[in-house]
């Protein structure tokens, strides 16, 4: 299983662990993954995702999963999320 945010796409980082001695050895930077369930209202739909935790407060930041897809540019999505996003547009012209 990747170590990336379903939504964001944040992954691993790299860097430095730095002793007292300033001797460096590398090390890696893993994201907070958590796996949720997000609602969508438009679609009246859960989703199983496995985001990090700073998106899931942007979420809730935002107002929930579709708004916060709305807000967001394309180019900043996943592919996951970019689909969902789709979708929400559809459905939303849909209702409109």
């Amino acid at each position: 299983m990747s170590k990336r945010c379903a939504l964001t796409g944040k992954s691993v980082a790299t860097g430095n662990n730095v002793s007292h001695a300033v001797n460096r050895t590398r090390r890696r930077f893993y994201p907070n993954l958590q796996r949720v369930t997000v609602y969508s209202e438009v679609l009246k739909q859960k989703f199983h995702l496995r985001t990090c935790t700073q998106a899931l407060r942007t979420l809730e930041v935002n107002g929930g999963l579709d708004n916060w897809l709305l807000k967001t540019s394309n180019a900043k999505l996943t592919p996951l999320a970019l689909s969902l996003k789709k979708r929400v547009v559809r459905a939303k012209a849909a209702v409109a």
